[in-house]
């Protein structure tokens, strides 16, 4: 049976949400199981081979980070079979499935690590985003709730992420050598 065939095709279950509805929610939970797979397994990369002067506390962020995603895998996967689906929970169907770009396997220096992983976890915060908008218009509460609760967790690690980077990105921008206390607001951001 093609992996088509499965995703469209569910166990019965007294959900009393449409068969039609929970279809296009499956295939949207498979497509996030797959990107929090792969996610994880990029954060784990990088907390195997991040180097130089923040070494430690990289590799702890980034284990961390690993451990979060690893929960939200088992959520995602259990939504999927809550709503008679099939969770493609394998790593050959993460990586044929994700949303994320490959990550840099030659990478070392802390601030390169820190760089992939925000730019991928961005993509993955915009993707979550886009499925609470959509679960909510399948009348799925439960599931944009849960995709709520992810993104979440995961806006607030963009921020830790990105945080490593912004002081040199304002240096940069505003041409100075010493610590910037604040960034400039583009027009019309409140």
């Amino acid at each position: 049976m093609s992996d088509n065939t499965i995703s469209s095709r569910l166990f019965p279950t007294r959900i009393d949400i449409p068969a039609e509805a929970r279809v296009q929610i499956v295939v949207l939970l498979n497509q996030t199981l797959a990107a929090t797979s792969d996610l994880k397994t990029q954060a784990k990369q990088a907390h195997w081979n991040v180097k130089g002067t923040d070494f430690y506390q990289l590799h702890l962020l980034f284990d961390e980070l690993a451990g979060e995603l690893e929960q939200y895998i088992d959520l995602v996967a259990e939504r999927v079979t809550a709503l008679g689906g099939y969770a493609f929970g394998t790593v050959r169907a993460a990586a044929s499935n994700s949303i994320l770009p490959e990550y840099p396997l030659d990478i070392l220096d802390g601030k390169d690590h820190v760089t992939a992983l925000a730019d991928r976890f961005a993509l993955y915060a915009k993707h979550l985003r886009e499925a609470i908008a959509k679960t909510d218009e399948l009348d799925d509460l439960d599931t944009a709730d849960l995709y709520t609760e992810i993104s979440r967790t995961i806006d607030k690690r963009l921020w830790f992420l990105e945080a490593h980077l912004q002081v040199a990105e304002i240096k940069a921008e505003n041409g100075k050598t010493g610590t910037t206390t604040s960034q400039k607001i583009p027009a019309g951001v409140k």
